[in-house]
């Protein structure tokens, strides 16, 4: 089994900065151009391709698991952190939400239509990668679509005492190179069908990446 010890890190530290989190981060319509568009880029793909429903993996409180709905596109959360989760279910009574974790998804094999992992994946310690991408695998039709978003860098290991506000955190975070990213997804055995990486804006100091890529269909 791997160590997943870390996950106990990040579900405090979510569950301490919840609210804070909710006040400050941005809600999908407030995002940059090309961000919003690679998000409805998603969202057109999987509702055309009927195959089921997408996981919105790391929802957090819920926004953009309901930009997806909002879309027509059949869509649930799940978070680590259960005070995510229940901000979620206030924010959008209408939608589906429920505590679990990316390493060891609650779904069964061949199930879900789509998988987004929006700003989720990067407190994820590289060497767990490849399981949290063999879920994404494993729950997906074949056929079924995935989209990553994120921050990268060149292998930063960033460990910060304090976010939103000011509050404590104990996570840590790792900015991988695109690259790597691309091919942790191929190992996994998702074709890649398209990424973009966006340089920083103005005011802004992080990379960001986003790659879109599926499940093949069986032989």
């Amino acid at each position: 089994m791997p160590d997943v010890s870390y996950l106990a890190a990040v579900r405090k530290s979510y569950d301490t900065v919840a609210s804070a989190y909710f006040e400050r981060v941005k809600s999908p319509a407030e995002l940059d151009p090309l961000s919003r568009g690679m998000l409805d880029v998603f969202a057109e793909t999987v509702r055309t391709a009927g195959l089921g429903p997408v996981a919105d993996l790391g929802c957090g409180p819920g926004r953009v698991t309901a930009h997806l709905a909002e879309r027509n596109v059949p869509a649930f959360g799940m978070d680590l952190s259960p005070a995510m989760i229940e901000l979620a279910r206030d924010a959008h009574p209408g939608l589906s939400f429920g505590v679990g974790s990316m390493t060891s998804l609650p779904i069964a094999d061949d199930a879900l239509g789509g998988v987004l992992a929006y700003y989720s994946t990067h407190h994820t310690p590289p060497e767990l990668l490849p399981v949290v991408f063999g879920e994404f695998h494993r729950t997906l039709v074949p056929g079924g679509h995935v989209m990553l978003a994120g921050h990268v860098g060149v292998g930063q290991h960033l460990r910060p005492t304090q976010a939103y506000g000011g509050l404590p955190v104990s996570y840590e975070s790792y900015l991988l190179p695109p690259e790597r990213l691309a091919e942790l997804l191929k190992q996994a055995g998702l074709v890649l069908t398209a990424r973009l990486v966006e340089e920083p804006g103005e005011g802004a100091e992080r990379t960001f990446a986003t790659f879109l890529a599926r499940k093949p269909e069986r032989p």
